[in-house]
């Protein structure tokens, strides 16, 4: 059954820092400040259109990346409205997002006592040199400390990453997917970074200092990334920004498409078929791909067919099969 969010932003308020690439009205779409009485109207909603096993398995969930350093009394009244749910079984528990820097012993303890069940940090990078140079405010140990503390409460652990921040290139995006995989998180997120207006990488791509990556060269990077991660067992629950909001209003530059990763994972599954098809002389064949993932396989418009013509493979069909895994592709 897939797994159901009520999500609910909580804006910048309380956060000790603004970095590098940070809009949040930008990527929420929403200025003011989240109420208890839109937690319960979200919440009521959302039961209205679910069917009753779907909610209870389902977590209400406060984004936005700051959340337990808002004000305490702000952020007790939000986890007030949701624990109530909770409560009454009709969720199965509360998801927030924070900074490595916004947890200790104290705020564990409160998150626990309000039933939250899983806790996902932005590290963006474990790269000190990186989170420097994006004004994260945060080291990469303190990152692991924190880390280490969710696991330790019994919370679900989320680790969030960004790709092509200034100063990153894919190495030390890759080197920061390692030391993630090291921490055993049950969930990742990776946000290729997105240039918004009024931020500082606005200002320095306009300067010409800081050049952002494109979806071409971000999808490359993320396809290798999306396997590492599923090959640990870790699920990647989110690739890019989600559409809407203001995002594609207010963007200037960076890698942003609403089907990124539908990209990233064609990427994926091109390498694969070619990776078999070499063991093969020229020809015409066949692939074998898992359920649903036919036009993944295939690209958009069809461009891993061509490429892998241009190869000397010319695929007759592409069929789906219930025992094949997850990215791989059988040639016949």
């Amino acid at each position: 059954m897939k797994h159901i969010n009520v999500a609910l932003f909580v804006t910048h308020r309380g956060c000790p820092h603004t970095c590098s690439f940070c809009n949040q009205r930008s990527i929420t779409g929403f200025g003011g400040d989240l109420t208890p009485a839109d937690v319960h109207a979200a919440v009521e909603t959302a039961l209205g259109s679910l069917k009753k096993e779907e909610a209870a398995g389902g977590e209400i969930a406060f984004f936005g990346g700051s959340f337990t350093m808002v004000e305490r009394e702000y952020m007790l009244s939000l986890l007030e409205a949701a624990y109530g749910y909770v409560k009454e079984g009709l969720f199965a528990g509360i998801r927030i997002s924070t900074r490595p820097d916004g947890i200790n012993d104290e705020i564990c303890g409160i998150l626990r006592s309000y039933g939250v069940t899983a806790v996902e940090l932005g590290a963006q990078s474990l790269d000190d040199r990186v989170l420097e140079l994006n004004e994260r405010g945060h080291t990469a140990k303190q990152v692991e400390d924190a880390c280490k503390m969710i696991k330790a409460y019994g919370f679900e652990l989320g680790l969030q990453m960004m790709t092509g921040l200034y100063g990153s290139e894919d190495e030390d995006s890759i080197e920061t997917a390692e030391k993630i995989i090291a921490l055993r998180p049950a969930t990742v997120r990776i946000y290729p970074t997105v240039v918004l207006r009024g931020t500082k990488l606005d200002e320095l791509m306009k300067a010409g200092i800081f050049t952002p990556k494109s979806v071409e060269e971000t999808a490359e990077l993320c396809a290798r990334l999306i396997v590492m991660f599923e090959q640990a067992g870790i699920k990647v629950i989110r690739v890019g920004l989600h559409s809407g909001g203001d995002v594609e209003k207010e963007k200037t530059g960076g890698a942003y498409h609403p089907a990124l990763r539908e990209i990233c994972e064609s990427r994926i599954y091109r390498r694969a078929a070619l990776e078999e098809l070499k063991k093969y002389p020229a020809g015409e064949y066949e692939l074998i791909v898992s359920q649903g993932a036919v036009s993944k396989a295939a690209g958009q418009k069809r461009e891993n067919i061509v490429l892998l013509e241009e190869n000397g493979y010319r695929i007759k069909k592409i069929i789906q099969d219930a025992n094949t895994g997850k990215y791989e592709v059988k040639v016949r």
